[in-house]
């Protein structure tokens, strides 16, 4: 994906649109969730289907804080020799308990990497997504 920098400015802030295509096009990213204020961090793969993201877990740590207190962060990204780019969505997660809505989820093919068992799906409704895109390069000389 080309992105353009008019300015000249090597931070580019990323349209909705564009951010979601960039996740779209991704498999993994980092899930935040809180609980007692606490924030925790779990890396996580995932598909993204009409403007929603599935991901699988295990009975565990994810899984409680996230029926606890549904709303978590979510960020994916991707660093080339000359480019990167960063996507976070705020939104709200549930665990799909429904049989229709399960049976759709199992239609995107979402694997686990490991060989664990993730018998748990859950959803995550945007209601937020800022991205931006960054021209990697030195850092310029200060003039003095």
């Amino acid at each position: 994906m080309m992105f353009e920098h008019t300015d000249g400015n090597p931070v580019l802030e990323l349209s909705d649109e564009q951010s979601w295509r960039l996740l779209e096009g991704t498999k993994h990213g980092r899930l935040v969730v809180s609980v007692a204020g606490e924030p925790d961090i779990f890396p996580v793969n995932y598909v993204s289907s009409s403007g929603k993201l599935y991901l699988r877990t295990a009975p565990g740590n994810k899984l409680a804080q996230l029926t606890i207190n549904s709303a978590v962060l979510f960020e994916a990204d991707g660093i080339l020799s000359d480019e990167a780019w960063s996507v976070v969505l705020r939104g709200r997660a549930r665990v799909l308990s429904n049989s229709a809505e399960l049976a759709e989820v199992e239609e995107l093919g979402l694997k686990s990497w490991v060989p664990t068992l993730k018998d748990f799906y859950v959803e995550i409704e945007p209601v937020a997504i800022t991205g931006r895109h960054f021209q990697l390069g030195d850092q310029p000389e200060r003039g003095f």
